[in-house]
């Protein structure tokens, strides 16, 4: 080897220039962001995974904001860039090829056409055969993503990290993402006897007979109990998962529109993820990450590390 190739310096803008498989090695600091810096692409054929974003927050009750979360969250996920990740010490991009297809289009004029929109676009990419792995947004968006899910698997069971229960009254004509559990439960997109909610500390008018491990219940029985609870209510049924970050306690999540005290820890919120490799997952999204409210990036790495661990857990299950 000569001298100017032990200093050749690392490639950068992976984002767009990079090879499909494998993790980067462009400087966390550097170069156009990507989620984990996968390649930019619309092309479905080569895909088995798609990330993308939904820059939507105009449902909100109180403090908007989470439109900007797509771009957090990939912000914060150049800090895996190239290295085997944690916990399960392997490269998921050598057993999975995934791309970041950007952000969903709609005009923002247009708010009653925004939901069919996501449907659409996200139906297209499941039709492929990819897996969807959602970057909102608010909370509202869960809805057309779960219509569109239904659409090719069938109604699902919901495992919903959260703070609120999202099942205020809907008169199936407006959105809002404290209804979300609602209008799913109207059209049958969820199947309630399957669903469980995790984190839940405050009080809505109906469960629709939903399990809930509310915070206080979820720091009695550790992970291990939350995991198992969550396993027990699913069982072999096809999953989605919904996390909202003000699952977490504002300490660990101060960016986002509707923090309520008294939530899980960061930790203990991944660590129940992990433990539920075993689900039988569909399809997922982030959202409420609103980064105008956070502090060092910490709400947004949170969240760009509980899509770090789904990737994760579909490659092990890719590689058996």
């Amino acid at each position: 080897m000569s001298r100017n190739d032990s200093i050749r310096p690392r490639p950068t803008d992976n984002a767009f220039l990079g090879p499909l498989e494998g993790g980067s090695l462009e400087p966390t600091y550097s170069g156009a962001l990507s989620f984990m810096r996968r390649r930019y692409s619309r092309d479905l054929s080569v895909a088995d995974v798609v990330v993308w974003g939904v820059p939507f927050d105009c449902a909100t009750s109180n403090r908007p904001g989470a439109r900007f979360g797509p771009q957090a969250l990939r912000r914060a996920s150049a800090i895996f860039d190239g290295d085997p990740q944690f916990p399960s010490g392997l490269d998921p991009f050598e057993a999975l090829t995934v791309i970041d297809w950007g952000d969903c289009s709609f005009d923002y004029r247009r708010l009653d056409q925004v939901h069919g929109l996501i449907e659409a676009q996200a139906a297209e990419i499941i039709a492929a055969g990819c897996h969807l792995v959602t970057l909102g947004g608010d909370h509202s968006i869960t809805l057309p993503l779960l219509r569109a899910h239904v659409a090719e698997h069938g109604p699902l069971a919901l495992v919903q990290f959260d703070a609120h229960q999202d099942t205020w009254e809907d008169d199936a004509e407006g959105i809002s993402h404290g209804t979300f559990v609602t209008r799913a439960e109207m059209e049958g997109l969820i199947d309630c006897s399957r669903s469980i909610q995790i984190g839940i500390r405050t009080v809505a008018p109906d469960d629709f007979g939903i399990a809930i491990v509310d915070a206080y219940e979820a720091r009695g029985l550790g992970v291990a109990g939350i995991a198992q609870r969550i396993r027990e209510r699913v069982g072999d049924a096809p999953a989605y998962l919904s996390f909202d970050i003000d699952a977490l306690d504002p300490a660990f999540a101060p960016g986002t529109g509707t923090p309520v005290a008294g939530g899980l820890s960061s930790a203990e919120a991944l660590m129940v993820l992990w433990s539920l490799r075993d689900i039988d997952w569909r399809g997922m999204d982030i959202v409420e990450v609103a980064p105008a409210y956070d502090h060092a990036d910490i709400t947004a790495i949170a969240g760009a590390t509980v899509v770090q661990h789904y990737l994760q857990i579909l490659a092990e299950r890719t590689r058996g």
